[in-house]
């Protein structure tokens, strides 16, 4: 049974807490689904035409959360996003050392989703990217201090990069 937009926003209404990909397992739809659904205040989606720019002033931003999701488990990496560079089909991430390293098949990404909603009752920012299918390939959170606290300026940038989202349109 298909399930509307309508749906997903009362079910997001009735359980504010949930998260996207909770919401998109309880109804059996798609996490990209659930996203598109948020309350304004809560979603940009970034133009795909963009992702260049953003993948390459995130290693400005500072130390961050890279989440990867597969099969129930979740990978975290805290630390900067590295650079990147195109080359055989991928954008390949660049770590000298230790830190995030891998390969990211971008021309297989279908939206970019700019995600401001609470986590456990505390603010949260993210940058999720989406793959063909309507599932979450990975996801960027904004960094905390010791803490627990967002860092003030990669929230900055993130509400600045929501701005202009929501100029351009």
């Amino acid at each position: 049974m298909a399930v509307s937009v309508e749906q997903i926003k009362q079910y997001l209404a009735d359980n504010p807490a949930a998260m996207p990909a909770q919401v998109a397992a309880e109804l059996s739809i798609t996490e990209f689904e659930v996203v598109s659904a948020l309350p304004a205040e809560q979603l940009a989606l970034l133009p795909l035409t963009e992702k260049d720019d953003l993948l390459a002033s995130l290693p400005e931003w500072g130390n961050m959360t890279t989440i990867v999701s597969a099969s129930g488990s979740i990978f975290e990496f805290k630390g900067s996003f590295p650079k990147g560079k195109y080359a055989h089909g991928y954008y390949n991430l660049i770590t000298k050392g230790e830190g995030l390293h891998g390969h990211l098949k971008l021309d297989d990404i279908s939206a970019i989703a700019l995600i401001s909603k609470p986590f456990r009752g505390t603010e949260s920012h993210s940058i999720n990217f989406f793959g063909a299918q309507g599932e979450v390939v990975f996801k960027v959170y904004l960094g905390r201090d010791k803490k627990r606290v967002l860092l003030s300026d990669q929230v900055e940038r993130f509400q600045a990069l929501k701005a202009s989202v929501a100029a351009a349109a």
